[in-house]
C-alpha cells in the first residue's frame, strides 16, 4: 500500500513538471493582438531605456532606487509616479528632450515609449 502512495505522488510531480515545462514564457515572437509583431523586451542592458522614453541611467521606473533623488530634489510627478521632468503626460515637450538627446547620439529618431 505504501509502494502505491509514494508511485502516486512521484507520478503526480513529473506531471506538475511536465505541466511547468510546457507552459514556459513567450518568446515574444509572436504576433501580438493586434496582428502587430510583439515588442521586444528591453534588457535594460542599453544606453536608452525603450519603454520609458528616457536614458536608462535616469529611468526610475526601471530603477526604482533613483526616485528618493528625485523626490528629494522636488522633482516628482505624484498623479504619475515618476519625475515631473519625465512625465510626457503632465509636460510632453519633456519627451522632445530626451529625444533630441537620442537623436545626439544615434543620429535618428528615437522608439516611441511604450508606456
Amino acid at each position: 500500500m505504501r509502494v502505491i502512495s509514494v508511485w502516486s505522488g512521484a507520478a503526480m510531480a513529473v506531471v506538475v513538471l511536465a505541466a511547468l515545462t510546457l507552459s514556459g514564457c513567450d518568446s515574444g515572437s509572436t504576433p501580438a493582438e493586434n496582428g502587430q509583431p510583439a515588442a521586444e523586451v528591453d534588457d535594460h542592458s542599453g544606453w536608452w531605456c525603450s519603454g520609458h522614453g528616457v536614458p536608462e541611467e535616469v529611468c526610475t521606473r526601471c530603477d526604482s532606487s533613483l526616485a528618493a533623488e528625485y523626490q528629494q530634489k522636488g522633482d516628482w510627478c505624484e498623479e504619475h509616479s515618476r519625475p515631473e521632468s519625465q512625465c510626457f503626460i503632465c509636460n510632453p515637450d519633456a519627451e522632445a528632450k530626451f529625444a533630441a538627446q537620442y537623436e545626439a547620439k544615434f543620429g535618428k529618431k528615437p522608439p516611441k515609449p511604450t508606456e
